[in-house]
């Protein structure tokens, strides 16, 4: 279970602050380096509404995605808002595997592989 670890970066919205670190987690104990988000805006992180840091932090998370091989869109009950629509679209065209907590409740979310990403790399 040495080496050959896949780099996932999490993306979502983060209101859902419990699942990313549910999903931080899980992925790491899979075998997955795993990169988040810095701060939970939707979940009281208030510093990311001080002027030009949502900006700076949007910019940093495509950054983020750059440097991983793939990403996991933390959309719980299926939800993907805007910005989250926004940074699935950089990875596709970046060429990164798309993979999701659920089902996406819009069919032009789909997941892009069923495999394990982080297990199979162990292989």
């Amino acid at each position: 279970m040495i080496g050959g670890y896949r780099v996932v970066t999490l993306c979502g919205s983060t209101r859902f602050r419990d699942a990313f670190m549910e999903a931080q987690k899980r992925l790491t104990l899979e075998g997955c380096i795993v990169i988040s988000v810095g701060l939970f805006g939707h979940s009281g992180d208030d510093e990311v509404w001080a002027e030009g840091v949502k900006e700076m932090l949007d910019d940093m998370h495509k950054r983020k995605i750059d440097m991983a091989d793939e990403i996991f869109v933390v959309n719980v009950g299926g939800y993907v808002g805007d910005s989250t629509r926004s940074e699935i679209s950089y990875a596709r065209a970046a060429g990164k595997k798309v993979n999701f907590l659920e089902e996406p409740a819009d069919p032009g979310d789909h997941q892009d592989g069923a495999e394990d990403a982080c297990s199979a790399a162990q292989s």
